[in-house]
C-alpha cells in the first residue's frame, strides 16, 4: 500500500467528489474551493493514488488554528487513516508562523471524530449547545431594553472583565469558540459588534452579525443567570429585528449555550438545542 499525504488544491475537488464518505449533502462539496485557499488549508492522504482521507485547518485572528473537515472514505476504513493525516495536520497548523493556539470543534455525536482528535493529543475542555431561535420574545420579562455602550473604551472594559481576566471562552463567530485572547479583540472587530449593559451596568450582552448560510445575531452572553436577566431577551429581540429589518433576510438568533445550563432555560423555551459541539484543544 503507497502513502502520501499532499495539500490539496481547488483543482483537487474531483478526487473529493469521488470519495465515498456516507454523508448526503456534504457543505464542504458547496465550499470545498474556500476551505482549500487563503487562510484555510485542507490535505489528503491518498493510498495507491486514491483520496482516502482528507482535513484540515482554518486561521482566526492569525493565533488560532482549528483543525476540521475531516472526511474519510469508507472503503478505506479501519486502517487508522484519518489519525495519521490528522496527526500531519496538526503538526502543520503548529508550524504556522504566530499560531498559539490548536484545537478542534466537532459534534458530541460524532465519536469517530472525537476519538481521532484524542489519539492525536487533543483534550475536550467545553461542551456546548448551538441554540437557535427565530423568535425569543417568550424569554421576555416585559423590561426595558438595556443601554447601547457607545464608548469604545467602555467596550474594551467589559471584554477585559468579563473574557481576559476571568480566562472564560469567546464565541467569536458562528461555531467558533476560542479561549480569549487580546488577538480576539482587534479594533476593527470591537467596532463591529455591539455592546448592551443592563441598567445597574453588572451585565453585559454582546451581538454581532454572522451567516453560515443563514443570517444569524450571534450573541455572546457569559453568565448562566440568562433565564432571569430582566430585559435581557427584550434587547436581544430588538437586536434581531433591527438586524433582519437591515438586510432584509430572514435572520435567527444563535446563542452558544454550556451543555450543564441548558437545563436553567425554562420549559418552553423557544431555542433548538439539537447541535452539541465540543471544543478541543491541546495542552
Amino acid at each position: 500500500m503507497n502513502k502520501t499525504i499532499r495539500p490539496l488544491t481547488t483543482d483537487d475537488y474531483p478526487l473529493f467528489e469521488a470519495m465515498d464518505t456516507g454523508i448526503d449533502g456534504d457543505y464542504i462539496k458547496l465550499y470545498f474551493n474556500r476551505f482549500a485557499s487563503g487562510a484555510n488549508k485542507l490535505y489528503g492522504l491518498f493510498v495507491d493514488g486514491k483520496l482516502a482521507s482528507m482535513g484540515g485547518y482554518s486561521i482566526f485572528a492569525g493565533r488560532y488554528a482549528m483543525l476540521g473537515r475531516l472526511r474519510s472514505d469508507r472503503r478505506f476504513q479501519g486502517k487508522s487513516l484519518a489519525t495519521e493525516l490528522m496527526t500531519h495536520v496538526r503538526q502543520e497548523a503548529s508550524e504556522v508562523e504566530g499560531i498559539q493556539w490548536v484545537g478542534a470543534n466537532t459534534e458530541e455525536h460524532n465519536q469517530p471524530a472525537r476519538r481521532v482528535l484524542e489519539k492525536i493529543g487533543l483534550t475536550s475542555t467545553v461542551i456546548q449547545h448551538a441554540a437557535i431561535a427565530k423568535d425569543v420574545t417568550a424569554l421576555e420579562h416585559r423590561r426595558k431594553v438595556w443601554q447601547e455602550v457607545d464608548s469604545f473604551e467602555r467596550k474594551k472594559v467589559w471584554l477585559e472583565k468579563v473574557y481576559l481576566r476571568d480566562k472564560n471562552v469567546f464565541p467569536y463567530q458562528c461555531y467558533y469558540t476560542f479561549p480569549a485572547s487580546e488577538a480576539l479583540f482587534e479594533n476593527e472587530q470591537i467596532d463591529r459588534w455591539t455592546f448592551y449593559e443592563n441598567h445597574t451596568q453588572n451585565r453585559v450582552v454582546i451581538v454581532k452579525h454572522d451567516q453560515k448560510r443563514t443570517h444569524y445575531l450571534h450573541m455572546a452572553y457569559p453568565w448562566s443567570d440568562f433565564a432571569e436577566q430582566e430585559g435581557l431577551w427584550e434587547t436581544v429581540s430588538m437586536a434581531r429585528e433591527d438586524l433582519e429589518d437591515r438586510l432584509g433576510e430572514e435572520t435567527y438568533v444563535w446563542f452558544d449555550v454550556p451543555k450543564e445550563e441548558a437545563t436553567m432555560l425554562p420549559e418552553h423555551h423557544p431555542f433548538q438545542l439539537n447541535s452539541i459541539w465540543v471544543l478541543y484543544e491541546a495542552k
